[in-house]
């Protein structure tokens, strides 16, 4: 059963590696119930979860990417590969799962969480300068990409209160074969890919532009 170990939300701290002084990056688990519902436009400072900050609202934050989502599966194969622990909320995400392939969600899936909450999967995660200082790794940018378990992007459909323990139940999946995981390798290392993109209408209007943009180049 898929289910959610943390709800993550963060608080403002100091950064040198973006054009803003501070980043919400630095998220922890939240005690009892978190209300989720549709953020302000992006250029605005909040998310979708009530309690989170996004400090560089140029880069995120609005209805597409309203919620982050990252699997503990695969913050295990990363804690494995850095010989170090990586607690939930370490790598900025709002939803810490556990039994969904969050990797293999196709753009457009529909997630249930707890008894009101919709989510729609609508991006993948591309690295910044912040997430690779944040960490400390020596050429995460690099090693995250090449590692292609970016971690998913939500928009909120119906709004809902959410708690740790919560069942997470795919409702619907689109007819298309557009993944987390192949939106990324397209959108990041491997541009022949992007064609492949089109069949995801429920992609972000913004993502959509700058993949027509590259391959009319």
């Amino acid at each position: 059963m898929a289910y959610l170990i943390s709800v993550n939300a963060g608080t403002p701290v100091p950064t040198a590696a973006s054009n803003v002084p501070t980043t919400g990056i630095d998220k922890r688990p939240v005690d009892g119930p978190v209300r989720v519902t549709v953020p302000g436009p992006r250029g605005t400072t909040a998310t979708g979860v009530a309690g989170d900050v996004v400090c560089d609202v140029r880069h995120h934050g609005g209805p597409d990417q309203a919620v982050y989502a990252y699997a503990r599966e695969d913050l295990d194969r990363w804690a494995a590969e850095l010989g170090r622990e990586l607690a939930g909320g370490v790598f900025g995400e709002n939803l810490t799962t556990s039994g969904l392939d969050v990797t293999g969600a196709r753009i457009g899936e529909r997630w249930r969480i707890g008894a009101d909450l919709l989510l729609e999967v609508s991006a993948p995660r591309i690295p910044c300068r912040t997430f690779a200082a944040w960490l400390g790794e020596q050429g995460w940018i690099k090693r995250f990409t090449e590692g292609a378990i970016p971690g998913a992007y939500l928009r909120v459909l119906q709004p809902g209160e959410i708690r740790a323990g919560d069942a997470i139940e795919v409702v619907h999946t689109p007819a298309h074969d557009v993944t987390i995981g192949l939106a990324f390798r397209a959108l990041t290392a491997e541009p022949e890919l992007l064609p492949l993109l089109a069949a995801a209408d429920e992609l972000p209007e913004r993502t959509k532009d700058k993949v027509r943009a590259r391959i009319s180049r």
